[in-house]
């Protein structure tokens, strides 16, 4: 389909994350907590486990190996820090600021 086309000739490099400020300062602690429960729900929602699976060691890895396992997996990104993403068949997939980079407010334990 022409949608289809358009957003494959538009998927963008892999860039960093702008900063960003949480709604509240929160620790690394809870951080790590709520990039947990986002990959234990996300893929209820619907897509391919195995892409939120990529999505996942992409949005875990650095940036060039992230480049390798979206371009191997055939993920479509349509933000550059990875926000939005498709897969082949089209399906979207969003990925929340605190699952790709620490805030600039984080509270970093011990």
């Amino acid at each position: 389909s022409l949608f289809r086309k358009k957003i494959f000739n538009n998927s963008k490099k892999l860039k960093k994350p702008k900063p960003w400020k949480h709604n509240q300062a929160i620790t690394t602690t809870q951080l790590k907590q709520m990039r947990d429960e986002f990959w234990d729900t996300a893929p209820h929602y619907g897509g391919q486990k195995e892409i939120w699976d990529a999505l996942r060691a992409a949005a875990e890895a650095e940036l060039s190996l992230a480049q390798t396992i979206v371009d191997s997996a055939g993920i479509i990104v349509s933000n550059s820090d990875m926000t939005i993403c498709y897969d082949e068949r089209g399906a979207k997939y969003e990925l929340p600021k605190y699952v790709l980079s620490e805030p600039t407010n984080l509270i970093r334990e011990g």
